[in-house]
Order: structure tokens, then sequence, then C-alpha cells
């Protein structure tokens, strides 16, 4: 019964022989020619696709623009590591013209804290020291506040409903070219137990699959937030996978200081493996 690239490549290696009753070198080969198949589509629409760029030349130079349109794009990284920063900051950088990097405004999924509503604030007010490069007439017209969609799942029936019914009519009315949620794990860590991995694994792909749908349709980016902790059937649904880190050192600027951070590229079939080294700042983050 299985229907897609995708749903071969979201299911373990033993389930695929149980299905299609073939031997495990066989299986092997299908897997292989899955992933294969797939990379090749998703490379070519990375290479030929929009981007939407993330207000830092050092990191929209290691994403080659930024994040890709058509294909979810995962941060991951432990509590504190800046992943919620660089998404506040991307929802802001969206809502620039287009010749400046954006693309429109941000639905942005919160499932496990309040939304951060201060620091939003508090980037906004910097955009000018940001993005030095832009007019700040252009900045000063930008209503940054009224672009930024919040809408709250705190289960997954909730998150459904904002995927199946708000999300398309927000991107239907031209009025959303982002989608972030954050985060992925809370809401899958919170509802299932151990022993429930084959239903969270369906869970998993029906939730991918609505993000997918929802970003070829409208030829948006998805931006979801993670911590290392969904396996493979999540990472076979991730376009681009990037991780940040905290490391053991601290940079100062002024009045300000901030433990420095990396970020890597750990897979996108456009780049290499990469990485780079961000500071957090009350701006935002830069490279």
């Amino acid at each position: 019964n299985l229907k897609s690239v995708r749903e071969v490549l979201s299911l373990p290696a033993v389930d695929v022989q149980r299905l299609t009753g073939l031997a495990h070198p066989e299986v092997h080969q299908l897997l292989t020619a899955a992933a294969l198949q797939l990379q090749r589509g998703e490379c070519r629409r990375c290479e030929s696709g929009l981007r939407l760029g993330v207000s830092c030349p050092v990191l929209d130079g290691l994403l080659r623009g930024g994040l890709p349109v058509g294909g979810i794009t995962e941060l991951s990284g432990q509590s504190g590591a800046g992943k919620t920063q660089l998404a506040l900051q991307i929802s802001l950088s969206v809502q620039y013209p287009v010749e400046h990097g954006g693309l429109g405004a941000a639905l942005y999924i919160c499932t496990e804290d309040s939304f951060p509503i201060r620091r939003l604030q508090q980037m906004i007010s910097e955009q000018a020291i940001l993005r030095s490069e832009v007019p700040s007439s252009l900045i000063s017209g930008l209503r940054f506040s009224d672009h930024v969609y919040i809408e709250h799942a705190a289960d997954l029936d909730s998150l459904q409903v904002c995927l199946s019914r708000r999300a398309p009519v927000l991107l239907a009315a031209g009025l959303v070219r982002l989608i972030v949620v954050d985060s992925v794990a809370a809401l899958f860590r919170s509802e299932f137990q151990a022993e429930d991995w084959m239903e969270r694994n369906k869970q998993l792909l029906t939730f991918s699959s609505m993000l997918h749908q929802l970003s070829q349709e409208f030829t948006i980016p998805v931006l979801c937030i993670n911590q290392p902790a969904l396996g493979l059937a999540w990472a076979n649904q991730v376009l681009v996978r990037l991780m940040i880190r905290r490391l053991q050192k601290t940079v100062s600027r002024g009045d300000q200081s901030s433990a420095l951070r990396q970020l890597e590229v750990v897979f996108a079939p456009h780049l290499a493996r990469s990485k780079c080294e961000v500071a957090v700042w009350r701006e935002g983050v830069r490279g």
C-alpha cells in the first residue's frame, strides 16, 4: 500500500521488507533508489528556485542565498543554542522586498512555549542596524509586527487544523510566504510513548506531507525548529538540515557579550557540508 517515494523512505527497512515481500538486499536497493530519486528532484528544485535571505551576509553565503522554497528546512540544536533567535530573524527577513532577499509575511506556529513577542519587538527596533545596507526609509515603512501571523498549537489536532484550514487561507490570499514551526519534537515527544513508534511515524508522515503540499503548491520555504530526537522517519522528509550548537567561548562587542555558536549545514542536495560561527546580538544573529 505504499504510494510514494517519501512513504517508502519514512519506514524502517524491516517494515518495507514485510510489506513488499522483498529479500533484504532488494529492500536495500529499493531504499537507495528511492533516496536517489528524491534527491535528484529536490536538487533540481534547489538549483533553480528562489531563496529567502536570512539577513546576514555570512549565513546567506553559507546557504548560497538563503532558505530554498519548495521544501522543509530543519534547524536543530539543543535548548538555548539560538534556534528561535534565528527563526525570529528569518520571520522579519521575509518581509523585505524581493530585491533585498524577502518574499512576504510569515506564519509562526508555536507548539511549546508562548511566542517571544518582546524579543521580536526588540529585533524590529534594531532592524536599521542589522540591515544597514537597506535604505532606512524603506525599513521605517515596513510594518513588521503586523506581518508575523502567530498561531498556537498545543497538540497534534490543533496543529493539523492550523495546517489544513488556516494556513491555506493565508497562503491563497497572498498574505503569507513563510511557515515556521517552533518546534516539531515538542508535540511528538509529549503525545507518544517509546512503544508507539509506528503510530508516531505515521503521524510524522502526515504532518510532513501537509507541509510539503503547502510548500510546493504555494512555492514557499518552510522552517521547522527541532531537537535531534525524531529519527529517520522525520529525517527523510527534510530537504535541508542545519544544526546550531553553543560553543564554550564568549565574544564581546561594545556593551554586549554573546556565547559563540556554530551553524553547520549537515545535509542539503545543493550544498556541501560546511559551517560558520555566529553570535546573537540585540539586533539578531550575525556571522
